[in-house]
């Protein structure tokens, strides 16, 4: 299964990134052999300034057809990291070929958009940048695929 993160807002090189890059190579070794990866990113801009809705238009132009949608949201569930690798392999094993993760902007996601999601997931009642969102979804992402692989990096 395929795993995307579209996202608001253009990543730039910075210590942000070079999480996100690290936890991204990490996932995509972890999951080669538990049918999930590669992990893609794509970066949407509203560049004529029309809000939530032209963010929206731009997401929901990036997702792949069929895909399950998981919604970042502070008013999403939170979850265990367990409970989020059990989510990613249930997908798997459902056959979904695509899973995306979608994180909006400053002002967050369309209703419209929201509404579509398959799921909503929160990182708990703060609000969080969206570039440390995009860092610790990735680093979730990976501790799910190691999880499932029943390696040593997440205790709990």
């Amino acid at each position: 299964m395929r795993v995307h993160v579209c996202a608001v807002g253009r990543l730039r090189a910075g210590p942000e990134r070079e999480l996100i890059d690290d936890y991204a190579t990490r996932f995509d070794r972890a999951g080669r052999g538990l049918g999930l990866g590669p992990l893609h990113f794509t970066a949407v801009e509203d560049r004529k300034g029309g809000g939530q809705a032209e963010e929206a238009r731009l997401l929901s132009r990036a997702l792949p057809e069929g895909a399950v949608l998981c919604a970042l949201d502070e008013r999403g569930k939170t979850v265990t990291s367990p409970a989020f690798a059990d989510m990613l392999g249930r997908w798997r094993d459902e056959g979904r070929s695509d899973a995306v993760f979608v994180i909006g902007g400053a002002d967050g996601l369309l209703p419209d958009l929201r509404a579509r999601a398959d799921t909503i997931l929160s990182f708990g009642k703060m609000v969080w940048p969206h570039m440390l969102a995009r860092v610790m979804l990735t680093e979730q992402l990976y501790r799910a695929a190691s999880i499932l692989a029943g390696a040593p990096y997440h205790r709990a």
